[in-house]
């Protein structure tokens, strides 16, 4: 079967692997229909990618069609569509225990610790496929992008009408928009691209948009009526950008890590204390993220008809992925026909 392999930092290589035959376990065996291309794996390519250990299977955004059921005791039949949740968790650790199975003691992702869904076939345990009969394979590759988002958004626990900032207007940014709107958060968008801002504008009605700069805190505090947010999201991976995000936040705010980056985050204690902020990380998401998600999208509360702008085959795809990881390349999400 094709198979899409990144041996080593800028190179991929399309190549072909056994299929799986057959079930074992709970597992599931499916049919891989769309990938959707994440930061993780535009990281991984650049070699920036945190836990990351190469060759590697990529793909985790997972749109796929059940092939054989196993022994999933008739809760899933051939021919249906599923989001895979792609995070594999013991079940047993202090944090599944507390319902936290995001930051597992043992976490492994497919397509990160262990190989994803760059493949036609692949087999995934029962409980990690979440069905949908209206939803197509496309829009069910973006949930666990969204789930990101979802969970990032819980962290923070918004209130209604509270002053937010989103720093960072990639696809995993867009997600955080999607909940702290529906949050009925006042939304505030930080980039250094203008292009990204003008997505937000135009697709998801944001009408505060800041260009980054070094003057970009004092035109948010004019834009806020000399105010800060109380709740502000860097969802850059950027470590200068992280730990500028200090000077965005009110008094007794929050600050949402939801980008990783394989530095160090340095700030200056008293600021810290004196203004009693509180720091979060959010990392993945959990199962119930997946459920509302495709219960959001197949009611049309969530609308993912602006966030595909790119796509390519097997064929096409290591030409076209070089382009995607260009700056200026104009990539919101793209998606990989497997």
């Amino acid at each position: 079967m094709k198979t899409i392999v990144l041996e080593e930092p800028g190179k991929l290589l399309v190549t072909e692997t056994e299929p799986p035959v057959e079930t074992t376990g709970d597992n599931v065996l499916v049919k891989v229909r769309s990938v959707g291309i994440c930061g993780t794996d535009l990281h991984a390519y650049r070699g920036r990618q945190p836990f990351f250990e190469y060759p590697r299977i990529l793909g985790h955004e997972l749109g796929v069609e059940i092939i054989d059921p196993g022994r999933s005791s008739g809760e899933l039949k051939a021919g249906e569509l599923c989001s895979v949740e792609p995070y594999l968790n013991c079940g047993d650790c202090i944090s599944c225990r507390a319902d936290r199975p995001n930051c597992c003691t043992s976490l492994k992702v497919l397509g990160v610790h262990v190989d994803g869904g760059m493949r036609e076939v692949i087999s995934v345990p029962a409980g990690k496929l979440h069905r949908s009969e209206a939803l197509s394979t496309d829009q069910l590759a973006l949930v666990e992008t969204l789930g990101i988002g979802s969970h990032a958004v819980e962290r923070a626990g918004l209130a209604a009408g509270e002053s937010v900032l989103v720093i960072g207007c990639g696809p995993i940014g867009l997600s955080v928009v999607q909940f702290a709107q529906l949050a009925g958060a006042r939304l505030s968008v930080l980039d250094l691209d203008p292009e990204r801002l003008r997505f937000c504008r135009d697709h998801f009605g944001v009408e505060n948009t800041i260009l980054g700069g070094d003057d970009a805190p004092e035109r948010l505090a004019d834009a806020l009526e000399g105010e800060f947010p109380t709740a502000v999201f860097d969802v850059t991976g950027n470590a200068d950008s992280m730990m500028s995000s200090f000077q965005y936040v009110a008094q007794g705010g929050r600050i949402i890590f939801v980008g990783i980056v394989m530095d160090n985050i340095t700030f200056h204690d008293p600021d810290f204390h004196r203004m009693e902020l509180t720091l979060l990380a959010s990392r993945n998401s959990r199962p119930r993220d997946f459920r509302k998600i495709i219960k959001a999208m197949e009611s049309g509360a969530i609308d993912t008809g602006p966030w595909i702008t790119h796509r390519a085959d097997c064929e096409d795809f290591v030409d076209s992925f070089r382009r995607w990881v260009e700056p200026g390349s104009g990539v919101v999400k793209a998606v990989l026909d497997m």
